[in-house]
């Protein structure tokens, strides 16, 4: 039976993988840096482990606890909204402790067994703001654009041990909170910078202007992640969601 190890599984797209996979008679292991098994179907095939993508212990016990791996999904994640001169060195260092080093990290905890075993797929979920970059989305654009140079060079790297790497870029997704989460942080950190407070609303106001057919699912991640864990034919950077599609395109 495949097992797939997916990171931030607690809720929006890893969540969604989860419950995919578990439907399509896959193995899962989800790691939440809470864990909570009530947020899955009680199945023999579902095990819940803590995982904090930016603890190395935590990371050494959750890949010890889960066994074979197959599938890793990098999908643990924080974002961030702000101009450059709003966002401070702390926001900027956490950004990449989770969004880039966390995955680095990860994927150097499996990777001694998939090469031993000749076999293996990694998936790391980046975004499609490093396709087309958008105001106030710097810092958190920059974390995920070095997750893309990350992968494509390790795509190179383990391509004689016949481990697959791939990139899933979804697009905006509302659904998943991401903006409210991201205002709020800015709020307890001193809020947006006066200065560009019209360059906030005209973002705000592009964003409501969103019809729900031109934005992300989580579905739609999900099925691109699973079409980079089961079809060998996928290109290197799989989008997911309309709006990510047409960016790419």
């Amino acid at each position: 039976m495949n097992s797939i190890l997916i990171t931030g599984a607690s809720a929006g797209f890893g969540l969604a993988t989860a419950k995919l996979f578990l439907d399509r008679g896959w193995r899962v292991i989800a790691g939440m840096r809470t864990p909570r098994a009530d947020l899955l179907a009680p199945s023999d095939r579902l095990q819940v482990v803590a995982l904090d993508v930016t603890d190395p212990g935590s990371i050494k016990a959750a890949v010890e606890q889960a066994g074979p791996i197959d599938v890793l999904v990098n999908n643990a994640g924080i974002g961030w909204m702000n101009a450059v001169e709003g966002t401070g060195g702390d926001t900027l260092r956490a950004l990449f402790e989770t969004n880039t080093f966390g995955p680095a990290a990860m994927m150097q905890a499996v990777l001694p067994q998939m090469r031993d075993r000749r076999s293996g797929v990694i998936v790391n979920v980046s975004s499609s703001v490093t396709l087309k970059p958008l105001p106030l989305l710097s810092a958190y654009t920059a974390s995920k654009a070095a997750l893309n140079a990350l992968t494509e060079v390790s795509a190179l790297e383990l391509a004689p041990f016949d481990i697959r790497v791939r990139i899933v870029l979804p697009g905006r997704a509302p659904a998943t909170g991401f903006g409210d989460t991201a205002r709020t942080k800015v709020q307890e950190q001193g809020g947006f910078p006066e200065a560009y407070l019209p360059v906030v609303k005209a973002v705000m106001d592009a964003w409501a202007s969103e019809s729900e057919a031109e934005v992300t699912k989580a579905g739609d991640v999900a099925e691109a992640i699973w079409l980079a864990a089961t079809d060998p034919t996928t290109p290197l950077r799989i989008p997911a969601g309309a709006d990510a599609v047409a960016l790419a395109g």
